[in-house]
């Protein structure tokens, strides 16, 4: 599993980064940096701002204020160029029902000339290249489509993964997989930004957390132990 050839410097660099939904700024200054090979653990609640903050990075809304740049392309003028280097999954899948598992993970391995032998180990790596690979994606159960979806996203070979809640509807073994697979792909050179609520997995796999509150992003206070709370 290897990332397409990074860009030096930070893998995300944000300068007091607004971004606006609709007329609300539902990111509201965030200065970060994100260095390449670290599993960063977004913590907050509920419209925090963590999707906001993730769909931002992947090129999907524009900065409304400050600067930014992602796996060395500037928010303001390259999004289109992020978006063909980071990998986002969020809460929808966004598989094609129509397509079986295989078609999809094929669909969007193409997107970044992925072999023939790296869609069939994505397959394998997710356990779907058995019984599931031919089934339409729209007879899966919920769990199986979020396995296909991750898989899709290891043929990508991402230099950024932007996951939120990934580990929501998947059973022990999928979530073991998944550990292992994020594990893999930061081995190989990829880094990792992940918003979750199952902060004790998720605290478990991070490197370093930032907590978002509020639209503003920051390292935990100087009273937290770092940990899941």
């Amino acid at each position: 599993m290897e990332p397409a050839v990074a860009s030096s410097g930070p893998v995300v660099e944000l300068d007091d980064a607004v971004a606006v939904l609709g007329r609300f700024p539902a990111l509201a200054g965030v200065t970060m940096t994100v260095e390449r090979g670290e599993i960063v653990l977004l913590r907050g609640p509920n419209g925090a701002g963590k999707t906001t903050l993730l769909r931002l990075c992947a090129g999907l809304l524009p900065l409304a204020r400050g600067s930014g740049s992602v796996v060395g392309c500037d928010l303001r003028t390259q999004r289109d160029a992020i978006r063909s280097r980071v990998g986002l999954l969020g809460h929808s899948n966004g598989l094609y029902h129509d397509l079986t598992v295989r078609e999809n993970v094929q669909f969007w391995g193409a997107t970044v000339g992925a072999s023939t032998d790296e869609i069939q180990s994505s397959l394998e790596r997710m356990g779907l290249a058995a019984r599931l690979a031919d089934v339409a994606v729209g007879r899966l159960s919920a769990g199986q489509k979020r396995r296909t979806a991750l898989a899709c996203l290891v043929a990508r070979r991402a230099q950024l993964w932007l996951l939120d809640e990934p580990h929501a509807g998947l059973d022990a073994a999928g979530r073991d997989e998944l550990d292992r697979t994020l594990h893999a792909a930061v081995a190989a050179g990829a880094t990792v930004m992940v918003a979750s609520h199952e902060l004790e997995r998720a605290g478990g796999l991070a490197t370093r957390i930032v907590d978002v509150v509020g639209g503003q992003a920051g390292v935990p206070r100087p009273d937290s132990d770092g940990g899941p709370t």
